[in-house]
């Protein structure tokens, strides 16, 4: 099981009004455990007026910088993203954990290919890492990114984008489309949906040279965009997706009081950082994650709503069933992980382990 560590705010950086990037210090002696690939994410936790914070955000540097940056975009009610915002200084620490997430691929530098990515809002952050890794490992390969947000004045990492535009002006191709800001090209009007893409798909980038496609962003763009990607041809494991919201209730999805039809109890036992603790776990009641909380144990968590991978488990024995999986992909499944915070028992034991 991966484990907290200290890490010192260096900079602070207001990249839109309500967006901040926050950079760490990294010590040498941390500089292998906090090794990343593009697209990975970084579990932050903090306290806050006595609470326990934790939220995910993913790395926007290039794999070949190895710099730990992350950007927070303040959201209405978001507890941590107001803090980070508002309140958080340079010189403050923030208890990190290292990098984790499957939203990436493997470069290599021989490979000549085409990437498409798409992106909506914050959802720029884990894109940017991929896009500017893509372009410094591989010479020969070739990005579309295809960025959604409301207005010029919306959009994080335009400097940044502009400066990667400069330095490969003939392998990066950067299409904005802005929902409340009107632009001379009709189909960068709008919101991004799958009709646009099938547009984009006939006049931009023909589906057939596509190496790859990464899309992040709200749950009905990323899916309408996937669906559409598909449908043209493109095939599913060459469509990779990473959500940064969900319209599904997470682990109070299921949370309901035990009645006399689904009272059975199961053994659980959760094995992590080297420690085993068991208890019974009411079928239909808490998710495990929620359990082994409960019963004391230290558990890696983060979103808790199935969208990171941060309280991932395998399975060695027994049955579990996941109410929602926005993380896992199909071949670690066939291994036996599940995202604890989404699972609940069915048979009578359960042996889990956060370590493997």
């Amino acid at each position: 099981m991966k484990n907290f560590y200290p890490l010192t705010v260096n900079q602070l950086t207001n990249e839109t009004r309500d967006t901040v990037s926050i950079a760490f210090d990294l010590p040498a002696d941390l500089a292998d455990k906090f090794h990343y690939q593009q697209g990975q994410y970084l579990t932050l936790r903090t306290q806050i007026e006595g609470q326990e914070v934790r939220r995910a955000y993913s790395i926007c540097e290039s794999v070949g910088q190895q710099k730990l940056r992350v950007a927070v975009k303040q959201v209405v009610d978001g507890q941590f993203s107001t803090w980070a915002n508002q309140q958080l200084k340079v010189g403050q620490q923030i208890d990190v954990m290292p990098p984790q997430g499957n939203f990436t691929s493997t470069l290599d530098t021989d490979h000549a290919g085409e990437y498409l990515l798409i992106a909506a809002g914050s959802g720029i952050t884990p894109i940017l890492s991929i896009a500017a890794s893509m372009l410094e490992t591989e010479a020969a390969s070739k990005v579309t990114l295809v960025y959604g947000n409301r207005a010029t004045s919306s959009v994080i990492f335009r400097e940044q984008l502009e400066d990667l535009k400069n330095i490969y002006m003939q392998r990066l191709n950067v299409i904005y489309v802005m929902s409340r800001e009107q632009q001379d090209i009709d189909l960068f009007n709008g919101r991004i949906n799958g009709d646009k893409i099938d547009h984009l798909l006939s006049q931009w980038v023909h589906p057939d040279r596509i190496s790859e496609c990464f899309i992040c962003g709200p749950e009905d763009m990323s899916k309408d965009c996937q669906q559409a990607l598909i449908k043209a041809g493109i095939p599913a494991a060459k469509v990779h997706l990473e959500l940064f919201g969900t319209q599904t209730a997470g682990s109070a999805a299921r949370k309901r009081k035990p009645t006399a039809s689904n009272a059975n109890t199961s053994e659980v036992s959760i094995r992590a950082d080297g420690h085993t603790r068991s208890f019974e776990l009411a079928h239909n009641s808490l998710n495990i994650l929620e359990a082994g909380l409960a019963e004391g144990a230290d558990l890696p968590w983060a979103c808790k709503a199935g969208v990171c991978s941060t309280c991932k488990c395998k399975v060695l024995e027994g049955e579990v069933e996941m109410d929602t999986n926005h993380a896992l992909e199909d071949y670690e499944i066939k291994d036996g992980y599940v995202l604890s915070c989404q699972s609940y028992p069915i048979s009578a034991k359960i042996v889990l382990d956060y370590d493997i």
